[in-house]
């Protein structure tokens, strides 16, 4: 893994850790519907950084007799479970809390600390997402779209923090 790409991943990971906990924390004191399935997302998230470092560590592991060739390809089955947990933890959970909410409303206390947890998590998102971007620039030919980056990397996660990114901060945005 190319250290750039290990720094987004911090950066997302710490980022993502800390909305989780600060939504939650909302979520107890508001019962707001959309920050508790915001928190379970963001903790998705940060499981999927973890994983991320994981698929990278083990994509270092030297050639041996079960795996000639190293383990280098590790890195792409860790970023498919990635887009497996993206979907599955996060969305369903957001789909099923949605769809609770709507079928028993409840109205939300304290909406101020709903409204400053959110803007502090698009701050926090916005960190993750400068952080990434800095780091693709550097490797990405000034020439080359954005588009033709994601879908050429050789290396997939520096692209998945970038899209995670995107997704999330347009999420807290429609949250908020």
């Amino acid at each position: 893994m190319q250290e750039g790409s290990k720094k987004a991943i911090v950066a997302a990971f710490t980022a993502n850790l800390g909305i989780s906990i600060a939504k939650f924390v909302g979520f107890i004191l508001t019962q707001s519907a959309g920050l508790l399935a915001e928190s379970v997302h963001s903790l998705a998230d940060t499981s999927n950084q973890a994983l991320l470092l994981f698929g990278s560590k083990r994509a270092k592991k030297e050639a041996n007799s079960l795996h000639p060739f190293g383990y280098g390809r590790e890195r792409y089955f860790w970023s498919f479970v990635v887009a497996l947990v993206l979907f599955s933890m996060g969305g369903l959970f957001a789909l099923y809390e949605g769809i609770h909410k709507i079928s028993d409303p409840h109205e939300t206390d304290n909406l101020a600390i709903a409204i400053g947890i959110l803007v502090a998590a698009i701050l926090l998102e916005s960190y993750s997402l400068s952080t990434a971007v800095k780091e693709a620039q550097r490797i990405k030919p000034k020439s080359q779209s954005w588009l033709k980056f994601i879908k050429s990397a050789k290396q997939p996660e520096l692209p998945v923090v970038l899209l995670e990114d995107v997704g999330a901060e347009i999420g807290l945005l429609l949250a908020l």
